[in-house]
């Protein structure tokens, strides 16, 4: 069940003026953007819940640097890995992604679970920060998918804007249906071991 959609505020305040808060939505209007030339590419599902919206993105399994011991290595996507999950969230208010958060997911078909509780690390991306890692699924679907997000713990400016994420948020999306291949990078290097896959 998706949890009902809430308007955090957007008001004038000791911390935010008029300019402020335009300028804070155009950062908005570019991360929308984005995310909309990431659904032309790949399709996603969105959705109104709580202070967000959220849009459910997933394309093959890809590989990705990491940092380990101070040096940045490739991590491929490993053999077994056929999708890579993607959660964008975005403040309901104004637009701009939303960091530092805990995201969850939950893939089930006809009540069966798939991937249960699959936790969802920030990723950088050349054009869309989102929420994302690869998992195994044993075929495209269509499957149902539940994004959770918990209430953040980080500290809000403004006395009066700051009201807002208080709640853990559940997304719920139907009959979505999934990639099942594989993006190999062999540019990437230094390589380390596979990326981790969720199964």
């Amino acid at each position: 069940m998706t949890t009902e959609p809430t308007y955090p505020p957007m008001e004038e305040s000791n911390e935010a003026s008029r300019e402020e808060l335009r300028v804070a939505r155009e950062q908005g209007d570019a991360y929308g953007h984005a995310l909309g030339a990431m659904a032309d590419e790949d399709g996603a599902a969105t959705a109104r819940a709580g202070d967000y919206l959220v849009a459910f993105i997933n394309e093959n399994a890809e590989g990705m640097y990491m940092l380990e011991d101070g040096i940045l290595l490739w991590r491929e996507a490993a053999p077994d890995a056929n999708v890579h999950l993607e959660v964008a969230v975005a403040d309901a208010g104004d637009g701009r992604f939303v960091p530092g958060l805990r995201v969850h997911v939950d893939v089930e078909r006809d009540g069966k679970p798939i991937l249960t509780n699959v936790e969802l690390p920030f990723l950088w991306h050349p054009f869309l920060y989102h929420y994302g890692g690869n998992a195994k699924v044993p075929d495209t679907g269509p499957f149902e998918v539940t994004v959770r997000i918990a209430a953040p713990t980080f500290m809000r400016h403004d006395p009066i804007n700051g009201k807002r994420y208080v709640e853990r948020v559940d997304v719920r999306f139907e009959n979505v249906v999934f990639a099942n291949g594989r993006k190999e990078s062999p540019e990437g290097s230094p390589r380390g071991q596979d990326a981790p896959t969720a199964s």
